[in-house]
């Protein structure tokens, strides 16, 4: 199951179904149980600074919780913090659609509960090269090709 759930007002978001797909193309038929948090700025730095140490609003934090053990491949049980503020002002940066950023940023942080990383150059790769799979498959085009 995917929740969506919204803490504020935003002029421009995605639909919820719109996120729900997002977020299923990169669980990739991975049982799940994972909230989408759809925050703004205040609470995406409270959250960063309590469990990152960062004091600045952040695109997307990642909240896995890891399952009972078992001889089936866990479920994954997570949720993500999506701040609106951060990912909109960074499409318009970028200069791209804000549905090709959230879809990137939603897929970023499923890939990190599922356990993905980006802290050495080699995983940064593995998971850019996953990120690219999927949201070619969301008909999306390569967000580390249209950048500036």
């Amino acid at each position: 199951m995917i929740a969506v759930q919204c803490a504020e007002s935003f002029r421009t978001l995605p639909s919820t179904s719109a996120l729900r797909r997002y977020a299923r193309a990169a669980l990739n038929g991975t049982k799940n149980e994972i909230t989408l948090r759809i925050v703004g700025e205040t609470e995406s730095r409270t959250l960063n600074r309590r469990y990152r140490g960062k004091n600045k609003s952040t695109n997307v934090l990642s909240f896995s919780y890891t399952p009972p053990a078992s001889r089936l491949p866990p479920p994954v049980f997570g949720d993500l913090a999506l701040c609106a503020p951060v990912i909109n002002r960074e499409a318009r940066a970028y200069d791209i659609p804000p549905s090709a950023h959230w879809a990137h940023v939603v897929v970023h942080g499923i890939l990190h509960l599922l356990g993905y990383d980006h802290v050495t150059a080699r995983d940064a790769r593995k998971m850019q090269s996953r990120e690219r799979t999927v949201l070619a498959r969301l008909s999306f085009p390569d967000p580390y090709n249209c950048r500036r």
